[in-house]
């Protein structure tokens, strides 16, 4: 368990990260394949962060239970194999991830355009409310009113993914602008210190 541990300090290059990132390119991966797609991904990354001598398949095998029980993902037997699954819990903590990361390709210049996202989630979902909420705050938006957030860089196709990954179509809206009268503006300028 503690070579495991020893990984947490950098999230993109975990066992975890690889299988997520795997998860999330399909519906559902074989367990054959996913620990051979996760552990092909990570060899490199295992010899420099598991100081113990740590086997890629024992770390994946191990971080993969970790995940179900933590419900990152989510097992389907179907037939003589087994399959493995993202689950919202497991693509909001990629998100995170990637939140998280200093290489993500997000321009942090302004282009003159406004990002609004509205955000209306029932209080019976409000574990994935304050999931979105971090990262919103994550992404650099500012809120503005009760669940309108605002923000001068352009994470919109970032949040469009994230919207149509949770099934979020009626609960939030995102709007990109570049026409906002004169004292809206006035007041973003301050916000953002434009």
């Amino acid at each position: 368990m503690s070579a495991m541990k020893k990984s947490s300090k950098n999230p993109r290059n975990s066992p975890q990260s690889a299988i997520l990132k795997v998860l999330s390119r399909k519906k559902a991966v074989s367990v054959d394949q996913l620990k051979n797609e996760a552990e092909n991904s990570l060899v490199g990354d295992l010899k420099a962060h598991y100081k113990e001598n740590v086997k890629p398949s024992y770390a994946i095998s191990r971080t993969l239970k970790a995940m179900v029980d933590g419900g990152l993902a989510e097992i389907l037997s179907a037939g003589q194999s087994d399959f493995v699954r993202i689950t919202a819990v497991g693509r909001q903590k990629l998100y995170r991830d990637e939140l998280s990361s200093t290489t993500m390709p997000i321009s942090r210049t302004w282009d003159s355009k406004w990002r609004f996202i509205m955000l209306d989630l029932p209080e019976d979902r409000k574990n994935e409310r304050e999931a979105l909420r971090y990262l919103l705050k994550k992404a650099g938006f500012a809120l503005l009113k009760n669940s309108v957030w605002v923000s001068p860089f352009p994470f919109e196709q970032f949040f469009t993914n994230i919207k149509k990954d949770l099934g979020l179509s009626a609960e939030m809206m995102i709007v990109t602008t570049d026409t906002i009268d004169p004292d809206t503006e006035k007041i973003l300028f301050d916000i953002f210190g434009k």
